[in-house]
Formats: structure tokens, C-alpha cells, sequence
């Protein structure tokens, strides 16, 4: 290929706004990457070459790689982070099950291992991900806020801090390689959890 060609193929960026084939191509990249050789393999350059984008165009909307990996992971999330099925044991299950499912069905517990892993050694990941985080147990905090009103759960409880230990159990599969779990066994989990929000 020509140099001319290669530029004209390159997909290049519209200033401060995304091209959104652009964005797709360069997230598809970036997912195809980790999948097939880990974070090990994971750069932006070898991100922008499969995408055929420019490094300036992916450093201008993703400032980091954590930042990147994040969206890769958003990209392909749909949990419902705040069920609401009428009781909090049946919110929290769904809850459970669906994020538990979603990680082993395909690349999602890969990808979002793969953000955990670059926190460990990147304070920009690492910022990143507590970022995310606090986002996703206000959300899902919601749970907890309609539990209170209907009675069901203690008013000492607080949302963000029960769904940060909700969600510590996934993330503790998701490390150990433990996604497998019985709807039976998860049942049991959900009401040891449930159980302990409930005292006065």
C-alpha cells in the first residue's frame, strides 16, 4: 500500500467531536487486541494500527489507557445495575446473576480484568476505576433506597456502601476464575447478604 493510500484510508478525527465510525472502529480494535493476547499485548499504537486511526486522534479522546479500557468495557455492558423486581433479595439476585453471566457468556470479564489489572500499577487507572465504581454504587444504590422505603431493609444501612459490598462478591468470582454458580447457590449467597441489613 501506498503511503497515499494509507493515508487516505486513515480514519481521522473531526477536531473535539468524535467520529462515530471513527470511535467504533478504534473500541472493535481495541477489544479484538485484549482478547486475543491479553493486556500483554494492549497499546495504543497497536490499537491505531489495526483501526487505521491516527495515535493524536486516540490520545484526544482517550487520554489513558485505562480510559480506553473502560470504554471498551462500556461498550459492551448492558447489566442492570438497579433491578427493580418489587423485593430487595429478588433486586440483588438479578442483579448478581446477570453481571456473573454477562462476564463468563463473553469478552466482558476479560475486558474489565484487564482494567483492574492496569490499576494496579497506573494511578490514572486506578483513579479511573474508583471513578467508575462510585458512579455505579450510586446507581446502584437505588436498590437499597427503595429497600428502606419499603421496610425491608435497617435505616442504618447505607446505599453506596451495601452495594460496594454486593458487588465485592462478583468482583472476587470474576479474580478467582469462579463465575460458575448455581441459581440455587446464588440464591443462598443473596440471603446471607440480605440477612445482614437487615438487624437494627
Amino acid at each position: 500500500m501506498t503511503a497515499k493510500k494509507a493515508a487516505e484510508t486513515r480514519r481521522t478525527s473531526i477536531g473535539a467531536q468524535r467520529n462515530p465510525d471513527s470511535q467504533d472502529a478504534i473500541l472493535r480494535a481495541a477489544e479484538e487486541i485484549l482478547v486475543e493476547g491479553g493486556l500483554g499485548s494492549f497499546s495504543i499504537e497497536a490499537v491505531a494500527r489495526r483501526a487505521h486511526a491516527g495515535k493524536p486522534t486516540i490520545y484526544r479522546w482517550w487520554p489513558t489507557r485505562a480510559i480506553l479500557l473502560l470504554d471498551v468495557y462500556h461498550r459492551q455492558k448492558y447489566v442492570d445495575i438497579a433491578p427493580d423486581t418489587g423485593t430487595i433479595e429478588t433486586d440483588i439476585f438479578q442483579l448478581l446473576s446477570g453481571l456473573l453471566e454477562f462476564w463468563s457468556a463473553g469478552h466482558g470479564g476479560a475486558v474489565f480484568r484487564s482494567v483492574i489489572a492496569e490499576a494496579q500499577t497506573d494511578p490514572a487507572a486506578g483513579k479511573a476505576i474508583a471513578a467508575y465504581m462510585a458512579d455505579r454504587y450510586q446507581q446502584g444504590g437505588e436498590i437499597f433506597r427503595r429497600a428502606k422505603a419499603r421496610g425491608e431493609v435497617a435505616d442504618w444501612v447505607a446505599p453506596e456502601l451495601a452495594m460496594e459490598i454486593i458487588t465485592s462478591f462478583a468482583w472476587k468470582r470474576l479474580l478467582t476464575d469462579r463465575l460458575d454458580i448455581t441459581p440455587e447457590e446464588l440464591r443462598l449467597v443473596v440471603r446471607h447478604l440480605v440477612e445482614g441489613f437487615k438487624g437494627q
